[in-house]
């Protein structure tokens, strides 16, 4: 290591150690680099995607879903289209159902892609990471913990408080309980102290803004929670509704592509921060299955003129992404109060990964042309610091590639 000296011709130890750690980040990113395109040659990549418990063999009993259900096979192969134009030869899509073990004996596969919501039952989120786990098979996603208490509003939200970062206060009617009344039960009105409405109600796992709903005051939950239980057959999640904006931020690993070379930051990186355009009168987002999320239904953050607003989100976003210790992508749900303060509603485990195409995209797809990246880059950037997270951390789980690489 070649010594810095300051002005005083004295040796400046911390600037050398800065130098000499910048050093080793690239030597470490040069590597990752020539792993990443080693790998491309021959691993066999399995992009996962919701099954179907109506199709034969799926399960073994047809159940219910409590999180509304959605195959995401459309994006598993947009995704899948994406990993082969970055150079990985061998890729294929295969269903999140009781076949998949089999499967993915059979064809070999090395390494997954969960894009998949769970076929059914409590906590399907996390189905397919715990099979990866028992399977031996590395993957990008969350793991099956990460990804249940993601899924569960109320789990997430006591995590929050936890950690110290704001979000609306809450509720939770749990139907073992018994009815729910909002005039009698001292849980609610402990929550609620001096608070009659508006409110939201929401199921406590779902996808897609799907049965959540407002309502103006206490009179009008039971009706709502009624609806949302009789739709989800599970615990219902009512919060008090915040008058501001509303946003999105999402945030991942720190390796990040552009225009195919990897780069790492030094921090997890968070993007995609854009404001969800609410229409008169529209006090929530509508659902992106009865209308979809076109140009017009966000707006990008601007540095300059919203730069308050796009520091908080930002900074948010890192610190969940690290005081949660996720390994991948995440979004989340971001509502301003009357005055501008952030409060986090939720974090998404599975956004919307649709490849944009004219005038229709995903929220996190939005802002990827501010970041200088395409969305091919975006997914070269989740594998690439999967594939170091593992290797640098977790080698046991992926001593199955090394004979991949040269």
């Amino acid at each position: 290591m070649e010594l810095v000296r300051s002005k005083s011709g004295a040796p400046d130890l911390a600037i050398s150690q800065e130098n000499d750690q910048a050093a080793r980040r690239q030597t470490r990113v040069d590597e990752l680099q020539t792993q990443v395109m080693q790998l491309a040659e021959s691993m066999r990549v399995a992009v996962i995607f919701g099954g179907d418990k109506r199709r034969p063999g799926a399960v073994i009993n047809p159940t219910f879903n409590p999180r509304n259900w959605k195959s995401y096979e459309a994006v598993a192969e947009d995704i899948a289209a994406a990993l082969r134009r970055v150079g990985f030869r061998f890729v294929t899509t295969m269903p999140d159902d009781m076949s998949l073990g089999d499967r993915l004996r059979r064809e070999q596969i090395h390494f997954a892609w969960l894009n998949t919501g769970g076929v059914q039952g409590i906590g399907s989120v996390g189905h397919a990471a715990a099979m990866m786990e028992m399977f031996g098979i590395p993957y990008v996603g969350h793991n099956p913990l990460s990804a249940a208490t993601m899924d569960n509003k109320n789990v997430m939200k006591r995590d929050l408080l936890l950690a110290g970062i704001s979000t609306a206060p809450y509720f939770v009617w749990q139907p073992a309980r018994g009815p729910f009344d909002p005039t009698h039960d001292l849980r609610f009105r402990k929550a609620f102290p001096n608070y009659d409405g508006p409110f939201v109600v929401k199921p406590i796992s779902g996808r897609a803004s799907l049965h959540v709903t407002a309502a103006d005051g206490t009179e009008d939950l039971r009706e709502a929670v009624n609806c949302i239980h009789a739709a989800t057959d599970n615990a219902v999640l009512i919060e008090s509704y915040l008058s501001g904006r509303e946003f999105c931020v999402a945030v991942c690993g720190e390796v990040v592509a552009r225009n195919g070379r990897l780069d790492r930051l030094g921090e997890p990186f968070a993007f995609a921060a854009v404001e969800r355009m609410l229409d008169e009168g529209e006090r929530i987002f509508t659902s992106m299955d009865h209308r979809p999320i076109t140009t017009d239904r966000v707006r990008r953050l601007i540095p300059d003129s919203d730069a308050r607003t796009l520091g908080g989100l930002k900074a948010i976003a890192r610190q969940i992404y690290e005081e949660f210790d996720i390994e991948t992508l995440i979004r989340l749900d971001v509502r301003a109060d009357e005055r501008g303060d952030l409060f986090v509603l939720e974090a998404n485990p599975k956004p919307d990964l649709a490849a944009p195409v004219a005038k229709r995209t995903s929220i996190v797809c939005a802002g990827l042309g501010a970041e200088g990246m395409s969305y091919d880059d975006l997914v070269l950037s989740l594998i690439a610091d999967r594939i170091d997270v593992l290797f640098s951390r977790r080698r046991a789980v992926v001593s199955h590639l090394a004979p991949l690489l040269n």
